[in-house]
């Protein structure tokens, strides 16, 4: 009797697990990029690092950030800067890509270029264990010698 009330619990429990996973992106709210920034930059905030352990450092099980790339973008920077290391796992239409803080960034991680129409989902981690708050700039002004940069297509 008891192997047949396992078979009860785990499926139900695994179920309520993909639920609230779920629940949790979609608690994330989307941003929309297009040619227009609403502001410039524009600065999002939160808590980066998690209890997942990547080869993109300690990252959350869900996305920090979701941004809309609306439309082609010839140019677009991401610069995360905070405390600790930190680093940027993003999970987009070309691919998966982890962006490193180095000292050619200033101990930010950032990352520019193309970008082509789609979903990303950011997750802000760090090097570092715990969490760490941090700063995400979306921007689509050049740097001066900017050649760190990457074509997503």
């Amino acid at each position: 009797m008891k192997k047949f009330s396992l078979f009860k619990v785990v499926p139900a429990a695994l179920a309520m697990i993909l639920a609230s996973s779920q629940a949790n992106l979609a608690q994330v709210p989307s941003i929309q990029i297009n040619r227009k920034l609403p502001s410039e930059p524009l600065v999002l905030s939160g808590q980066s690092g998690g209890t997942v352990k990547s080869n993109c450092g300690n990252v959350a099980a869900t996305a920090n950030q979701i941004i809309e790339v609306t439309e082609a973008l010839p140019y677009l920077r991401l610069t995360v800067e905070g405390q600790g290391k930190p680093t940027l796992l993003i999970d987009g239409p070309g691919g998966r890509f982890c962006v490193l803080a180095d000292t050619y960034s200033g101990s930010k991680a950032e990352l520019s270029g193309y970008w082509q129409p789609g979903r990303y989902l950011l997750k802000v981690g760090n090097i570092l264990p715990g969490q760490h708050n941090y700063n995400l700039s979306i921007s689509q002004e050049k740097l001066p010698n900017s050649s760190k940069s990457i074509q997503f297509r």
